[in-house]
């Protein structure tokens, strides 16, 4: 087709040959062979040189468009190649969607306006095991023990915080113990989570059981339930700032797990697509 378009432009073969560094016959060939495939003849031959038949010249005019569609196909794949097109699978914990990620994604998605990104939620030690099983490209989780074979580097850091209606018991303290809390009931996150493992791990450590009256799929649900008096919560720093609660209050929560640390996890880092791999270092931009 690209030969058949040059020489319906320049009139010769012999120009065409020239240009495209082929043997002229070589040229005639490909011609006969295009019009024997589409059994009608394209090009008559005058002592002026090449002119299209009308058949020909319609030829020519839909040639032009295909050569213009590959070339916008090049031009696309390239745009894949280096990232600025393709699709990035994301598993994440219900604190960094809740918290560090939606300015990210803004920033990065201003930027990078052709990848799409595709977050799912999931649990801690789902997003390893799924990472590792290539269901999805990057994850980011609460740090834990794991046993899947990925990489992790860290993400950010957090810290747990108990929230407490106005008029609580415990909202004269400015920090309390998690055995203080035990005391009475708490609103927590749906069973599996890892916050709620912590949870039930330490009041174990105690002695105690941990009194819950509400289980919610959500930290926006769980603050409403606290600000109605329902019960206590536990939840990371940056969620209780997220939400300007006018009846409840953020106490410290002394105890060494309070701190917890988020981390980002791939299968192998050299083997991300470029669209991912982009993603990946705006996410550990500021790290």
């Amino acid at each position: 087709m690209k030969l058949f378009v040059r020489v319906v432009e320049t009139g010769t073969i012999a120009s065409v040959a020239t240009r495209e560094h082929i043997a002229p016959a070589a040229v005639s060939r490909r011609l006969s062979e295009l019009e024997h495939a589409l059994g009608a003849q394209l090009l008559v031959r005058t002592n002026k040189g090449m002119t299209p038949t009308a058949a020909g010249a319609n030829l020519a005019v839909l040639a032009r468009d295909l050569l213009d569609s590959l070339d916008d196909i090049a031009v696309r794949m390239a745009e894949y190649s280096d990232g600025r097109r393709g699709l990035v699978r994301v598993l994440v914990n219900i604190s960094a969607v809740s918290t560090f990620l939606p300015p990210i994604i803004r920033s990065f998605t201003a930027t990078h306006p052709g990848v799409n990104l595709q977050l799912q939620e999931r649990e801690s030690l789902a997003i390893t095991e799924g990472v590792a099983a290539n269901v999805a490209d990057i994850g980011i989780f609460t740090s834990l023990p794991y046993s899947a074979d990925i990489e992790v580097y860290p993400f950010r850091t957090d810290r747990l915080k108990v929230l407490v209606p106005d008029d609580h018991a415990l909202a004269v303290h400015p920090s309390v113990t998690f055995a203080d809390t035990l005391d009475y009931e708490h609103v927590v996150l749906r069973s599996g989570t890892h916050l709620r493992l912590q949870m039930l791990t330490a009041a174990g450590r105690l002695g105690k059981s941990l009194r819950s009256r509400v289980e919610v799929a959500s930290y926006d649900a769980l603050c409403r339930m606290v600000e109605c008096g329902v019960g206590i919560g536990i939840l990371p720093a940056g969620i209780a700032e997220n939400y300007r609660l006018s009846g409840a209050r953020a106490l410290d929560l002394d105890e060494p797990w309070a701190d917890r640390e988020l981390s980002i996890c791939v299968r192998r880092l050299d083997a991300l697509s470029p669209s991912a791999r982009l993603f990946f270092d705006h996410l550990r931009a500021d790290v």
